[in-house]
C-alpha cells in the first residue's frame, strides 16, 4: 500500500509499505482523504515536542485528521460497531482504559495515552490504517465528503467551549483564523451573542466574516477589554498577553493553539482581573457530538478546504502550508484514486 511519510527534516516521500496485519481488537480501515496541520508541519521541521522527546522517528506515518471506510475487523466486533463499508472517522488519543486517568473520566491525561499520527500508532496518510475498534466514530450516510478530515480539529473547539462554560449572552473573540479558528468562529455564531475575529491574514480575516464573524479586528486595533470569552487558537506566543488585553473582569480565555515560545506579563493580573485561563488539550469525549453539528450544518468545512491533492503529491502538499496563506486553510491528501 502507500504510505505518506516523512523521513527527516525536511523530506517526505510516498512509500510503498505492507498493509497492517489483524491485531486483536483492531479494525482495518481504508483511508479516503487525511488533511495536514501546523503539527504536521513541526513534525517536518523537527521542531514538534514529539520528535524532541523521541517519541516520533523517522519514517513517520502521519495523518491525525483523516476519515475512511471500515473494510475488516481482526476479530468479532462488539455490538454496535460500525458495519463493514461504514465511513468512519478516526481519534487522535487513544487512552488505555485501564489506568486511573481513564477510570476517572479523564482520558487525555492517560498514562497510557497513544495519538494516531503523532506517537504510538500509524497515521491516516496511508490508504490503510489499523485502528482499535474503540477509536472509531461512525459518519451518517450522506455526511458531507470533505467533513470527515475536519471532525478531528473541530473537537478541540467543541472541548474549548464545554470547558469555558459558553453562554448564549458571550462576547466572544477568536483570535486566529487557521482551521480551528475558523471552525470556532462557526460555532459561536450559532451559540452566543457575538463572536468577532482578531487575527493578522486579510484573507483569513475575509474567511471569517463569511464564517459568521460579527466583525474582524487585526491582532493589534482589536478593542481592549471587549470580550467575555476568549479563543486563543493561532498558536501564537504574543497571542496570550494579546487575548489578556482582549479580556473583560471575569472573562474565561480558552488557549486551543500550542505555543513554543515564552512569554512575558504579570501574573497578578489574572487574579486582579478575575479570570480564568483554561489549557485545551484535545477533545476526545466529543467526537460524535462533533460530527452531529457537522450534519446538522452548525459547522461547515466547505469554505475551510483550499486544496485537494493526490497522495502522491505529498511534497507539493507541505510546501503550500510552508509557504502561508492566501484563502481557506485547510490542505487535503486524497487516497480515493489510484489505489493497488
Amino acid at each position: 500500500m502507500r504510505a505518506a511519510r516523512i523521513t527527516g527534516v525536511g523530506r517526505t516521500e510516498l512509500a510503498e509499505v505492507p498493509v497492517p496485519g489483524p491485531a486483536p481488537g483492531t479494525a482495518l480501515v481504508r483511508t479516503r482523504r487525511a488533511g495536514i496541520c501546523g503539527t504536521d508541519l513541526e513534525i517536518l521541521h523537527g521542531t514538534s515536542a514529539f520528535v524532541r522527546d523521541g517519541r516520533i522517528t523517522f519514517p513517520h506515518v502521519f495523518g491525525h485528521e483523516w476519515y475512511g471506510d471500515v473494510v475488516a475487523y481482526a476479530d468479532e466486533p462488539p455490538p454496535g460497531a460500525p458495519r463493514v463499508g461504514d465511513s468512519v472517522v478516526g481519534r487522535t488519543m487513544v487512552p488505555c482504559g485501564r489506568c486511573p486517568a481513564c477510570h476517572a473520566q479523564r482520558a487525555q491525561m492517560c498514562a497510557q495515552l497513544s495519538e494516531t499520527g503523532l506517537y504510538g500508532l500509524d497515521g491516516g496518510a496511508a490508504d490503510y490504517v489499523r485502528m482499535p475498534v474503540h477509536a472509531l466514530t461512525p459518519l451518517p450516510a450522506g455526511f458531507p465528503e470533505p467533513a470527515g478530515a475536519l471532525v478531528e480539529p473541530a473537537v478541540s473547539v467543541v472541548e474549548a467551549y464545554t470547558r469555558a462554560r459558553l453562554a448564549f449572552d458571550d462576547r466572544i473573540a477568536v483570535v486566529g483564523t487557521g482551521t480551528m479558528g475558523l471552525l470556532a468562529v462557526q460555532f459561536a455564531a450559532h451559540h452566543a451573542a457575538r463572536v468577532d475575529a482578531v487575527g493578522i491574514d486579510e484573507a483569513g480575516l475575509e474567511l471569517a466574516r463569511r464564517c459568521g464573524a460579527a466583525a474582524v479586528h487585526h491582532a493589534d486595533a482589536a478593542p481592549e477589554g471587549a470580550y467575555s470569552l476568549i479563543v486563543e487558537a493561532s498558536g501564537a506566543a504574543s497571542a496570550f498577553t494579546g487575548a489578556l488585553r482582549l479580556a473583560e473582569r471575569g472573562a474565561r480565555i480558552a488557549m486551543v493553539g500550542v505555543a513554543q515560545q515564552p512569554v512575558t506579563f504579570h501574573p497578578g493580573e489574572l487574579s486582579l482581573q478575575g479570570l480564568d485561563i483554561l489549557g485545551i488539550q484535545h477533545g476526545v469525549a466529543h467526537y460524535d457530538r462533533t460530527v452531529a453539528l457537522f450534519r446538522r450544518g452548525i459547522l461547515d468545512a466547505a469554505p475551510l478546504v483550499g486544496h485537494t491533492l493526490p497522495a502522491e503529491a505529498v511534497g507539493e502538499a507541505f510546501a503550500l502550508l510552508e509557504e502561508g496563506r492566501s484563502g481557506p486553510p485547510k490542505i487535503l491528501l486524497d487516497f480515493t484514486a489510484e489505489r493497488d
